[in-house]
């Protein structure tokens, strides 16, 4: 997904409603450790910019997924990660850190009453990081991300429905289009998980939009339906 091509499909969602737009990991950029030095942007920059004056013009909040970014000669990505290490034998290595340097601060904001925490792509992963964002009061978490073909079968669906069921709150991911072509082959299937863990909104592996309603009403029931919020043995499970 090119700067333009984002654009277009945040006019497209706002067209038809959409509230929040959330774009994918890296949306700049090719997805690889050979691109983000030649695609990093300042922030602010071109692509902060226009997302900013889209946003205004179509009066809807956005997500700008990630996009590489320069500052003091170091490489960033602009939501909170841990770096993406992966090294399986007979199927992907690739690491992140050999570019990219790690964040070190949480996000979150409010949407139409609806507090959103963001992590990107291998944060999905830490279930530390989704349990301190719902004691924080998120409602909603997402995560711009890039699952590639080995452990996005495996996996991809798999933590975004834990997330959601452990902490019982709204869980979005969002992937750019598979491009086979690619060095980097992307798994897709942007998806919307509710707080039973049941997929509400997804799609293939081709450049889509995914729409989802959220209920804040619907959050309530489920934690007074399964209390594990409120029952939760802080005696036991904490750890100093």
């Amino acid at each position: 997904m090119s700067s333009m091509s984002a654009v277009r499909k945040i006019k497209e969602a706002a067209e038809k409603g959409a509230n929040l737009v959330a774009l994918p990991e890296c949306f700049n950029s090719p997805y690889g450790n050979k691109y983000f030095e030649e695609y990093a942007e300042t922030i602010p920059g071109n692509s902060t910019k226009t997302l900013s004056e889209i946003a205004k013009q179509n009066k809807v909040y956005i997500i700008g997924g990630s996009i590489p970014e320069k500052e003091n000669g170091k490489l960033f990505n602009t939501c909170t990660i841990h770096l993406f290490d992966i090294d399986i034998p007979g199927g992907i290595t690739f690491k992140e850190s050999e570019t990219l340097s790690p964040g070190n601060s949480l996000a979150t904001f409010e949407v139409l009453g609806f507090k959103v925490g963001l992590g990107i792509c291998y944060d999905v992963r830490f279930a530390e990081l989704a349990q301190i964002y719902s004691k924080m009061g998120c409602h909603l978490l997402v995560y711009p991300g890039a699952f590639n073909m080995t452990t996005g079968p495996l996996h991809w669906e798999l933590l975004q429905r834990g997330r959601a069921v452990d902490n019982q709150l709204y869980v979005a991911t969002v992937s750019p289009a598979r491009d086979e072509s690619a060095s980097y082959t992307a798994w897709g299937h942007s998806t919307v998980v509710d707080p039973m863990g049941e997929v509400i909104a997804t799609t293939e592996e081709h450049e889509d939009i995914v729409y989802s309603d959220l209920d804040f009403e619907y959050i309530e029931k489920v934690r007074n339906m399964i209390p594990v919020t409120f029952q939760r043995r802080k005696d036991l499970y904490e750890v100093n």
